[in-house]
């Protein structure tokens, strides 16, 4: 059956009842009364189905408008609070990583100072054994 408007569908009831009233004014001695009277109520019954159908289409369809933007809202939060992590995690990592080669830098350096202490050594016991001053800004202090 082709989909009917609100307006055909409510002149399409108004004719029948029309017609269930003409029928049951002229039931005088007609035999088919109650059959007409019965497919008139199912035809009816039929068209209020089909209207009380469209109305609940039309409230879904509405409903779902009227939510979509809050869904959406709802959608790119949960987004930004996932890339937020991700984020922080990679701060994490990158944070560990900085004080992971900030460490390694700190032991080359007293690598590198110890290294030159050991080297300057000799010459500096070859200094004191000359009589010679030790190296302005020279340190007295052992290093490790």
């Amino acid at each position: 059956m082709p989909e009917l408007s609100v307006r055909e569908l409510l002149h399409e009831w108004r004719q029948l009842m029309e017609s269930v009233i003409a029928s049951a004014a002229s039931a005088a001695g007609s035999s088919d009364l109650p059959h007409d009277l019965l497919e008139a109520t199912q035809r009816q019954l039929e068209l209020v189905q089909d209207v009380i159908e469209r109305e609940r289409r039309l409230q879904k369809d509405l409903t779902g408008r009227l939510v979509a933007p809050a869904d959406a809202i709802f959608d790119l939060l949960e987004q930004t609070g996932a890339t937020l992590r991700r984020q922080a995690e990679a701060l994490e990592a990158a944070g560990r990583a900085l004080e992971e080669t900030a460490g390694l830098m700190k032991r080359e350096a007293e690598l590198f100072e110890r290294t030159i202490s050991t080297l300057r050594q000799p010459a500096e016991l070859a200094k004191a054994a000359a009589g010679l001053r030790p190296r302005k800004g020279e340190s007295r202090k052992p290093h490790h």
